[in-house]
Order: C-alpha cells, then structure tokens, then sequence
C-alpha cells in the first residue's frame, strides 16, 4: 500500500509538472509577468540552466545526474518504507525530481544540458514550478516527521518496529 503512495504520488506529481510546463511553453511568452493573482502570484515563463535560485548553471549535467540517482533510490526505498508520512514525502521528492529531470533530458539546448522550464513567481522569490514546489513541500514534511521522531519503517523514538515501546515488547516477552 504504502509503495503504492510513493509511486502514485511521484507519477501524480510528475504528470502535473509537465502539463502545467507545456501549458507555460504554449500560453506565455519568457520573460513578461502576467498576474495570476495580483502581483502576489504572476506566471512568468523562464528557462533555468541551474538550480534553485538559478545557482551551478555551468553544472546543468551534475544536476541531472543527481536527480536521476535520487530517482532511482527512492523507487527503491519505496518497497520498504512503512510510514505514511514519509511516504508521502518521498513521492513527492519523486515527482519532483523527476520533473526537472525530463526536462533536464527532454529540453534544450540538449541531452543532460536542458533547462528546466520555471513559470510561477511570488514577489521577491525565484521563479520556480510544480516540481519545485513539492520538492520544498517534502523537505517541510519529512523534516517534521524526523522532528516527531517517526522512522522511516513507521516507528516512533523508542518503539520497535511494530510500533511497540522498547519497554512494552520486553513486558510481552514473558
């Protein structure tokens, strides 16, 4: 159940990406803001060769290397993880990456050097898109549900991995 959230999420996740980056592609032109929601909310189609905050430009191959090993281990964690929080947070980190990845693949100027294709921006605030934003969304999540103490395999600080205190299993013991 719980690698079925991380894969269906990552696919959902992935899929509005690349529609809403396609939709941008068609609709916008680079460069020119049109409000969305005032000016707190404007569509602005831009072409990101780097990172976050448009940082390691010249680096646009490592980046995509990195998000398809990302990729690929959390297809792989998600046939052990055992929490629901953290599955959510992994599909969506999944999503995103990938995201970014297609377009890293897909885009030009080419293969592993494509830019990524950022269109949403708040004021005072990088452009950035769908995978963007559940990348920060998942990095909130997990880093709260590290901070409530809950592994990875579903168990909380001081419980096993059935869910039981350390305490409660050595009493059952007997």
């Amino acid at each position: 159940m719980l690698t079925a959230t991380v894969l269906g999420l990552g696919l959902t996740v992935w899929g509005l990406d690349q529609l809403t980056k396609m939709w941008a592609l068609r609709e916008l032109t680079p460069g020119v803001p049109r409000p969305l929601v005032g000016e707190i909310l404007q569509l602005n189609l831009l072409f990101n060769p780097g990172a976050a905050f448009s940082l390691g430009t010249g680096v646009t191959p490592v980046f995509a290397t990195i998000q398809a090993v990302v990729s690929l281990a959390i297809v792989v964690a998600a046939f052990r993880v055992g929490s629901a929080w953290w599955a959510v947070g992994l599909g969506l980190v999944l999503g995103g990456a990938s995201g970014n990845l297609t377009d890293r693949l897909t885009r030009p100027p080419g293969f592993m050097h494509g830019h990524v294709v950022d269109f949403l921006q708040l004021p005072n605030w990088p452009v950035f898109n769908i995978a963007d934003s559940a990348i920060v969304t998942a990095a909130f999540l997990l880093a709260l549900t590290a901070f409530r103490g809950i592994g990875f395999d579903g168990s909380r600080e001081g419980e096993g991995a059935g869910g039981q205190r350390a305490t409660d299993a050595e009493e059952n013991r007997g």
